[in-house]
């Protein structure tokens, strides 16, 4: 038995015209499936929560399989929902306007292939997983909470920022423009334009960052935004981290420190290509766990998904957590 989620809505309303030619093939193969269309914010969670309930999937039963048509985003609320990541496979068919994870992953362009693939069974790939843990919030709770803490977490599958990146992620999630250039098929345009104008506005801000059990921090007397990342991408096609391994239980951190804002105009093309590191006030780290602290809260993340401001933020990689059938 396979499930399906379908995000409708994802580019343009592409998820749901493109469930319509995928469909016919579990019915031709006598598939089993179940399909369900998303419903607004938190509709995947919920549903994947209720998917991954003890109760409906105990300890001896098959590990349930999930595909998901969607963006990044829709990736995004499905993890927030698993009860238990060694219980689940999950498949993903992109329908969204960004698709890092599939870039990173080299998905097929056609989505009949990635499906092909999936219903083969031959591969489960295990890739990373990344868990985000606010300290001081500006925001209402919408996450899960740590057993140990009682913070509040979101996990993440490609990458998690706090600052710059994020206010372009929290502009982009509301922007007419992104749908207006998605239905044009420039999506990519619509966070290039909005980093130059959310650059205008950028506060100048610092802050520490403590990496694993480092006691001192790395500090930052100016800095734009840290991302954190597990896979090489964000933002549509920014290759932040070239260097990003999925497996390698580690994330690798982007941090834009002080910089004339004429030279990130130039420097932000770059990241495109990865050669943005020529620039000496973009620096690249690697660490299993990093904390940090702003001097203001900033907006934070989890996959290009935005709910809050924060000035503590605690970011970890889990090795090999994400069972992916490809």
């Amino acid at each position: 038995m396979y499930y399906i989620i379908v995000n409708p809505a994802s580019k343009s309303g592409r998820g749901r015209k493109l469930w319509a030619k995928l469909e016919p093939v579990f019915r031709l193969q006598n598939i089993p499936y179940r399909v369900v269309f998303s419903k607004g914010a938190g509709h995947v969670t919920r549903l994947v929560a209720k998917l991954t309930a003890p109760d409906r999937l105990p300890a001896d039963a098959a590990p349930l399989k999930l595909i998901l048509l969607g963006g990044d985003g829709t990736v995004n609320e499905a993890l927030q929902g698993v009860v238990d990541f060694n219980r689940i496979w999950l498949g993903y068919i992109p329908t969204g306007s960004s698709n890092d994870l599939a870039r990173d992953l080299r998905l097929p362009k056609d989505p009949a292939l990635i499906l092909e693939t999936i219903l083969k069974g031959n591969v489960v790939r295990t890739l990373d997983l990344g868990t985000l843990s606010y300290g001081n919030t500006d925001g209402n709770t919408d996450g899960n909470a740590d057993t140990d803490t009682g913070k509040e977490i979101r996990y993440f599958a490609v990458s998690s920022g706090i600052g710059f990146d994020a206010a372009v992620c929290e502009e982009a999630l509301s922007s007419r423009f992104k749908k207006t250039l998605n239905r044009m098929g420039l999506g990519k345009l619509t966070y290039l334009s909005i980093a130059l104008k959310q650059l205008v506005a950028a506060k100048s801000v610092s802050c520490d960052i403590y990496l694993d059990d480092a006691k001192e921090p790395v500090h930052f007397r100016r800095f734009l935004f840290t991302a954190f990342m597990i896979h090489r991408y964000e933002g549509g096609g920014f290759q932040f981290c070239p260097m990003a391994d999925a497996t390698d239980g580690k994330l690798d951190l982007c941090v834009v420190g002080r910089i004339p804002k004429p030279v990130i105009l130039f420097a932000l093309p770059t990241a495109f290509f990865g050669k943005h590191y020529m620039f000496p006030a973009i620096r690249h780290y690697a660490a299993s766990k990093a904390v940090v602290h702003s001097s203001i809260p900033l907006w934070v993340h989890t996959d290009g998904e935005v709910s809050r401001k924060a000035d503590e933020i605690t970011v970890t990689c889990t090795k090999r957590q994400i069972r992916l059938m490809m």
